[in-house]
């Protein structure tokens, strides 16, 4: 962490968002930064000073953090992907109490690839507040800087299944889908994902962002077909951790277009019959139905050798 005055932060966080309405008995779902710490909003650390206690995807991780910002002393809670549901209990029991609790995961946005969803859900159930307090998504920050002039809409997925079945499945839906996919990538299977995408996805633009707010930050778009190459020309490429956002399909004025479409009707003439198949690829890509149809049935001559 940088060296920073703490206690001159949190006089002009508390100055900024002091005057803001805290309920007790609450909980702040904070967002801190996913790599720079000037990305914290002077609001969650108004909030992280205000609170009682403060829940943690891995206190070690955190603890660091809240030390830098000058927060210590407060008790920190284990809320992590193996104990959530049970950790909810006593964080439920502290906001009965009138006490206001802090939720923040290692990086970024909770409940965003990451623990806070069924901590959210269980002091819903039992009918007390979660509040939002905004900062930091990688998710947002890709699809900012993707130009991705097609998309309406984006489609999250995270990391995807570890397990090959799944996974296959999973890059079908993603490949036959028209939307905006955002994906992330841990720096190990970063070149598997990307063979797998050139198969699946050809000519389709991905943005592939590395160490995002990060010193060595980069943000590249190449065609899927070529990601593979574009990652083995330079080892650092490989290094980090991987957010990448795979654009979605044009429907004018794009020459690879028909390819596009027998890649969709493939995907979805595997899992369906026809005519649902070509229903559904009408939605997807927007293309004249009679033209799908008849490109289905051709298709569907071919891959039964007729």
């Amino acid at each position: 962490m940088n060296t920073i005055d703490a206690p001159l932060l949190r006089q002009a966080a508390a100055a900024a968002a002091g005057g803001q309405s805290y309920p007790a008995g609450a909980l702040y779902v904070v967002a801190t930064p996913i790599g720079n710490l000037a990305d914290l909003t002077l609001r969650a650390i108004h909030v992280l000073g205000l609170v009682e206690a403060i829940a943690c995807e891995d206190t070690r991780h955190s603890a660091p953090l809240l030390r830098t910002l000058g927060i210590e002393g407060k008790p920190l809670l284990a809320v992590h992907e193996h104990n959530e549901r049970e950790a909810a209990a006593g964080v439920i029991e502290r906001l009965a109490r009138g006490e206001r609790v802090a939720f923040v995961s290692d990086a970024g946005t909770p409940a965003v690839s990451d623990p806070g969803a069924a901590l959210v859900a269980a002091v819903a159930a039992a009918g007390m507040r979660c509040i939002p307090v905004p900062g930091a998504s990688s998710a947002a920050a890709a699809l900012s800087v993707a130009g991705d002039a097609d998309g309406h809409g984006f489609v999250f997925h995270g990391f995807l299944p570890a397990k090959a079945g799944e996974r296959a499945q999973a890059l079908q839906r993603i490949a036959a889908d028209a939307h905006t996919a955002i994906l992330f990538e841990a720096p190990h299977r970063i070149a598997a994902l990307a063979a797998e995408l050139a198969t699946a996805c050809g000519p389709r633009r991905v943005t592939v962002c590395r160490e995002l707010t990060k010193q060595f930050e980069s943000v590249t778009t190449v065609p899927a077909e070529t990601l593979p190459q574009w990652l083995a020309d330079d080892p650092n490429r490989l290094r980090g951790e991987f957010v990448l956002v795979i654009h979605a399909l044009g429907h004018s004025g794009d020459e690879s277009l028909p390819d596009r479409h027998d890649r969709v009707l493939d995907a979805l003439l595997a899992a369906l019959p026809l005519k649902q198949a070509v229903a559904l690829a009408v939605e997807l890509t927007g293309a004249p139905r009679n033209a799908l149809y008849e490109r289905a049935l051709a298709r569907k001559r071919e891959s039964q050798g007729g």
